[in-house]
């Protein structure tokens, strides 16, 4: 009895391993073919992943595009001294070189929110300015004149209209994307944030005011509202001089528009939203933001943010602008009319701008003039 049962152990043993095999070599087989077809199929797509080609960002990996378009064997190909690939998009050293600048402009905001107390329950949440797309899951706070006119484009383009339509039609980029795109609160925005890539872009508060000026007020449409409006501004700021020749220019000069703005500032009116300071425009100590751009890196800080939202196969880094816009020697120009309580009234207006993105404002006391000796 006892080698009968042993040798009926054995014929089980024998037959569970034949079933087993049986039942797992076709598994074993399968996932072979199935190894040996994806790497078939990817390598015929010229694709290679490995660890070291993903960016790991606040503890996510993110895949760079050259990743999943490009093969290793060839990527010093591409690689340019500017950090840029074939495609325009930034290289891997480059890319991480912008993250980090990203990451202490994160930190940076987040400190100065604390320590400014603007992220406390005593300051709302201004949301109604925000765009939110689901699809590409990023969220942009739509700052006018921090290359607006650019991002407004992707984001229409994001929301499906083509680039065609958008290069031929005359309706307004932002009512074409307010077809799209709800105006949120700021609980939709931070659900949102959860998933998404949320961004602004920023630029030096003075240029961005020089910027709008030079737009909104000397290039203004016949008969438009900042026609209007710098009609209105002449009315009450140009000023009749005995020693000095009155400017005969139809529309304000800088002086008398800065005058206007530091006004109506001070009675508490609701500025012009070319001119808002950011600061309340987008209330950015209300809500995380993963990346800040700013205007003075922005062809590398937009290349870096179209590669982390995955963007690169719907928007392009380029510049969409009227071309108005304030040059260097320019903004020189307007502030050297400006006197420096104006300059400081000025710097009062903008102080949370200033002081949230790290700008400063000393080279341009050397360039306006000294008041005038109040004489008693």
């Amino acid at each position: 009895m006892g080698r009968r049962n042993m040798s009926m152990m054995r014929l089980g043993r024998c037959v569970a391993f034949l079933a087993a095999a049986a039942f797992l070599l076709p598994f074993t087989i399968l996932l072979m073919v199935a190894d040996q077809q994806y790497n078939l199929t990817y390598n015929s797509k010229r694709v290679f992943y490995q660890e070291s080609n993903f960016y790991k960002i606040n503890g996510t990996f993110y895949a760079p595009a050259y990743a999943v378009t490009t093969p290793t064997l060839s990527r010093t190909q591409y690689m340019y001294e500017n950090g840029t690939n074939d495609d325009g998009l930034l290289t891997r050293d480059k890319f991480m070189e912008v993250n980090a600048r990203m990451d202490a402009r994160r930190k940076f905001l987040r400190s100065e929110c604390s320590r400014l107390g603007l992220d406390g329950s005593s300051h709302k949440a201004y949301a109604w300015e925000y765009l939110i797309n689901r699809q590409y899951h990023v969220i942009w706070c739509n700052i006018f004149k921090a290359a607006s006119t650019s991002w407004m484009y992707n984001f229409n383009l994001m929301a499906n209209y083509t680039a065609a339509f958008l290069d031929k039609t005359k309706e307004v980029p932002l009512g074409l994307a307010r077809k799209k795109y709800a105006r949120p609160s700021a609980e939709m925005i931070k659900k949102a944030q959860v998933d998404s890539i949320s961004f602004l872009i920023v630029r030096h508060p003075l240029e961005r005011l020089a910027s709008a000026y030079n737009d909104k007020i000397v290039h203004a449409w016949p008969k438009s509202f900042h026609d209007k409006m710098g009609y209105r501004i002449i009315r009450k700021y140009r000023k009749q001089s005995t020693t000095q020749p009155v400017p005969t220019a139809r529309y304000p000069m800088f002086e008398e528009f800065v005058s206007y703005v530091l006004d109506e500032a001070r009675a508490k009116r609701t500025l012009d939203m070319h001119w808002t300071p950011y600061t309340d425009f987008c209330t950015p100590c209300k809500f995380e933001f993963d990346v800040v751009l700013k205007f003075e890196t922005l062809d590398e800080d937009q290349r870096y943010l179209i590669q982390l939202a995955r963007l690169q196969d719907v928007v392009k880094p380029e510049w969409r602008n009227s071309g108005k816009g304030a040059t260097l020697h320019n903004i020189n120009h307007l502030y050297s009319r400006l006197k420096r309580s104006q300059l400081q009234g000025l710097y009062n207006l903008y102080k949370y701008d200033f002081q949230l993105f790290n700008y400063t404002i000393e080279s341009y006391y050397e360039i306006v003039q000294e008041d005038e000796a109040s004489h008693g």
